[in-house]
């Protein structure tokens, strides 16, 4: 019988095999003293009894695991998934496991102490930064939790770390840092969370990953974070020396990923800046049958045969039904007006199939549109939704499928779904809204393997975006409507798809073809989820044509409209444009590393986006993201320096292609960063060769002469620099940029404006007028007194001012003053009127001849620019003169929308139906 020894050797195992039966007896022969001869016997209790030559030594293997996870919330869950943990500050214990976690990231990059620049760092005399080796520095505010979990690493009882970080090249990135500052050789395992449920974080644990299967991983995230380090910083510095070089200090940040973005809205904007409308006009023809009326417009038949055949041809504004020549469309109106029309009719069935499961960027977009949330806000919703409430899949995902083998938990969650089985304190009525359709899904069997749903090739590190099995409860109203689009694009993607009858009518008058289209909704399928939230299109029948009837032309509108720019990017067509980065590409291979990432991922573009906010690249108006001069000015810079690295996507599909080349062990690190310095020093060997009057670009020649020399005036980077003495104007003022032709214009008449555009220290916009002064400075002009008003000024002089008019209060004359349109008798000592309207009006500049039709008639032409203080939106309007003489808004008057066509009832007698009367309308339809 073997006797226990009173003592206890400190020597730990883990249960997971990490020693072998042979290692253990050389370690238990390090932890004996004087062993000589050695065997072991494995207790139940997980004991192991050493037998020697001497009395019997009983080892406790009770060793334990480290698990950190990403943040305090993910520790919480997996401890009560786990069970058995008691709670201790900041860490759980259990009899074989520690649990704590980091706060998100607690390490950041940190260039060597002997290579650190301490003074000077924002003068090319020091770059590149290209050190040897990159140390890790802990970020201030979270020192605490990285000394604890430090401390936890070291105890030595801990034999063992598991990475519970997220899943993903950031996961393993913040895991990585913690582990290398630690010094840890312990050996370490990876827990691979799908889903944030008890149940799924049970099946992680019990498959865990081996630490060495994630080095690919963990070698292209090291190397994403050194080189967005080595490019954003000597990026950034080099920008900020060359803008600095001439006095002040202008911080230029650049970045791999914000860089490129940044020029896609530059772009859009100077096709809206250089954007000249074209007039073009539409005939609509108004048609009468013997069972109503109907509309068709006319089209260029042979327009889709060029649209294939002579594409250079044509323009992004082209249409079939588009007339670019007034007196051909008037021509075609002549010949067509009063003339009979001869009907055909084809009708097909068509399918529309429901949209895919969300990813991350889809989800952002979508909610977007619809609600108006940014794209940092939904990722935090939907982060709250999987971390806080476990309600929804993990969100930082760029996958749109499900796993082959998930069609079990798919039947579960809708079950949950149904209600059934759901505790209470649940959202019944949000289940109410669901059960329904989960019940019918059921019924039917409609969840089948079906490779666009369940799809292992279309997955990476995580699937789409769907509900958990845990019902929802206590959302706050955005949580839920973000909780409700995905569910029900969940349940949609299940069923069959919505079913139309597209009727397509051509109706010929002398030979002139009229499209009429209508689309009928016979079976909704998927639409059913949403109800009238998915319809789109121009649902109803057309009114009933029979056999060989010639219908009569009622009417002929010939609507003149213009084409439009294109619109400004939103955050939702923002994220479209990042994720489809990829196709702007021609390398093919850099296309593919692309496809499936674009620029950013799904879980950064949020911040990417942010951060040219914060960066006073962009501001955001209501939902449009305009560009600032700052933004004009980076992108001028370099393509000057011909950096185009940082301005096109290719140079992100080059670093995805080669990360994931690395992550599937095919490169190695040395090689990639070798690759990463030479471009920085590129970069900064770009910027040190050029001064601001040096770089090449699409500068030119003033005509006007310079006011001070009479000298020739060339437009620079930074300036409108005479070329004979040293007048100048700078190109940038109050956050606007000035166009030559502006410069040209105040040279000439030493006064520009009302202008918009500008922006206070606030990055609030104003307008104003510029004036070069009697030193041929430029100067803001208000059209003001030092006091704010002329009350208290000097008696006007407007002789020599043509008058524009009457004014509408004391019948004494308007003039043009500064920034307003004054009464003669308001400005002055003894002013006796107070009439004035300002130049710009809710940043809508009123012109001088708007304004004499205000005085003359009373109203002004619609103007389309205002812009509504309250709501930052767009809105057109007349101005108009009131009874009490103030000037008011009054909006343009709409046509009520006509209603639906009833459907026609079934045909009993083959009589045809009386003639309806004939409607006619005269209003004007405008078109994009």
């Amino acid at each position: 019988m073997l006797i226990r020894h009173r003592r206890t050797v400190p020597f730990h195992i883990c249960r997971s095999n990490w020693f072998s039966s042979s290692a253990l007896l050389r370690a238990s022969k390090r932890c004996l003293p004087s062993a000589v001869e050695c065997t072991y016997h494995a207790l139940p209790d997980h004991t192991i009894v050493i037998l020697t030559n001497g009395p019997p030594w009983h080892i406790n293997t009770m060793s334990k695991k480290l698990i950190i996870a990403e943040k305090p919330s993910v520790a919480a869950d997996i401890a009560r998934a786990l069970g058995g943990f008691t709670k201790h500050d900041d860490y759980f214990e259990s009899e074989d496991c520690v649990l704590s976690s980091a706060v998100g990231h607690l390490l950041e990059l940190a260039c060597p102490e002997e290579y650190e620049v301490k003074r000077g760092k924002w003068s090319f005399a020091h770059l590149p930064v290209i050190p040897p080796h990159f140390d890790l520095r802990p970020i201030e505010k979270t020192v605490s939790r990285l000394k604890l979990l430090t401390r936890l690493i070291k105890r030595k009882d801990v034999t063992g770390l598991v990475n519970a970080c997220d899943a993903g090249r950031e996961g393993e990135l913040i895991f990585n840092y913690i582990a290398q500052h630690a010094k840890s050789g312990k050996p370490i395992q990876r827990l691979w969370l799908q889903s944030m449920t008890q149940q799924a974080i049970k099946e992680g644990f019990s498959k865990l990953r081996a630490g060495t299967e994630m080095k690919g991983l963990a070698d292209a995230a090291v190397c994403r974070s050194e080189s967005d380090w080595l490019v954003g910083i000597n990026g950034t510095r080099a920008m900020t020396a060359f803008n600095s070089k001439t006095g002040g200090f202008h911080l230029t940040t650049v970045g791999r990923v914000q860089t490129p973005t940044l020029a896609l809205i530059v772009e859009r904007e100077q096709k809206i800046r250089k954007f000249k409308a074209r007039p073009y006009w539409e005939l609509e023809g108004h048609f009468a049958c013997a069972a109503g009326t109907y509309t068709g417009k006319w089209f260029d038949e042979s327009f889709a045969k060029n649209k294939t055949g002579q594409k250079a041809e044509q323009d992004e504004h082209q249409r079939a039904e588009r007339l670019w020549d007034e007196t051909r469309a008037k021509a075609l109106q002549s010949k067509c007006a009063g003339h009979p029309g001869e009907v055909s009719e084809e009708t097909k069935p068509s399918t529309q199939l429901s949209p895919l499961l969300f990813d991350l960027t889809s989800l952002q977009r979508e909610a977007n549109s619809r609600f108006g949330f940014s794209a940092k806000a939904t990722l935090g919703l939907a982060q709250a939704l999987y971390e806080k409430h476990k309600v929804l899949t993990y969100p930082r995902t760029d996958a749109r499928a499900l796993p082959e083998d998930y069609l079990p938990t798919v039947r579960a969650t809708l079950v949950m779904l149904t209600g059934e089985g759901v505790g209470k304190g649940h959202d019944e009525a949000a289940l109410a809204r669901y059960s329904p359709f989960a019940h019918q899904i059921l019924a039917r069997q409609w969840v089948i393997p079906n490779k666009r749903i369940f799809n292992n090739a279309k997955i990476s590190d995580h699937f789409a975006i769907i509900p958990t099995l845990q019902a929802p409860k206590h959302l706050s109203e955005p949580e839920q409507k973000l909780y409700d689009m995905v569910v029900k694009r969940f349940l949609a993607v299940f069923y069959p798809a919505a079913e139309y009858m597209i009727s397509t009518r051509i109706t010929r008058v002398e030979g002139e073809p009229f499209k009429t289209e209508g689309k009928v909704l016979v079976n909704p399928g998927w639409l059913a989820v949403y109800g009238r939230e998915g319809q789109e299109g121009d649902e109803g029948n057309l009114v009933a044509v029979e056999s060989k009837e010639m219908v009569q032309t009622d009417e002929l509108i010939l609507n003149a409209t213009e084409t439009r720019p294109p619109p400004r990017y939103s955050e939702a067509t923002l994220l479209s444009a990042m994720e489809g980065a990829g196709k702007m590409v021609d390398d093919e291979e850099l296309k593919a590393a692309m496809a499936g990432r674009g620029l950013g991922t799904p879980a950064t573009r949020a911040q990417i986006i942010e951060n040219l906010l914060g960066e006073q690249y962009l501001h955001r108006e209501n939902r449009e993201l305009q560009p600032t001069a700052k933004a004009f000015s980076l992108m001028t810079l370099l393509n000057g320096l011909g950096i185009r690295e940082l301005t096109a996507p290719e140079l992100t599909g080059d670093w995805e292609w080669k990360l994931a080349r690395m992550e599937r062990g095919e490169m190695s690190r040395d090689e990639f960063m070798k690759q990463i310095a030479a471009m920085t020093q590129h970069i900064v060997d770009r910027a040190k060769s050029y001064d601001s009057d040096t770089i090449p670009g699409d500068f030119g020649e003033l005509s006007t002469p310079c006011p001070k020399c009479g000298g020739k005036i060339k437009e620079t980077y930074k300036k409108f620099q005479c070329t004979a003495c040293d007048f100048s104007l700078w190109k940038i003022v109050a956050s606007r940029q000035f166009e030559a032709s502006e410069i040209e214009s105040l040279l000439t008449e030493r006064k520009i404006g009302p202008i918009t555009g500008f922006r206070n220290k606030m990055g609030r916009p104003f307008g104003a007028i510029i004036r070069l002064n009697a030193d041929n400075s430029p100067e803001f002009d208000f059209g003001q007194g030092a006091n704010g008003d002329d009350g208290n000024a000097e008696e006007v002089d407007f002789s020599g001012q043509e008058p524009l008019g009457v004014c509408p209060k004391c019948e004494a004359r308007v003039f043009d003053r500064g920034m307003s349109f004054v009464c003669e008798k308001s400005v002055g000592p003894a002013k006796s009127c107070d009439f004035r309207s300002g130049k710009i009006i809710l940043q809508q500049p009123v012109e001088e001849e708007q304004m004499k039709k205000l005085l003359a008639t009373g109203r002004t032409d619609l103007l389309k620019g205002f812009i509504s203080a309250r709501t930052k939106r767009k809105f057109s309007a007349f101005l108009v003169r009131g009874t009490d003489g103030k000037v008011g808004f009054e909006f343009e008057k709409r046509e009520p929308k006509p209603k639906s066509p009833p459907k026609p009832a079934k045909v009993v007698s083959e009589k045809p139906l009386p003639k309806t009367s004939k409607a006619k309308s005269g209003t004007s339809k405008k078109s994009g």
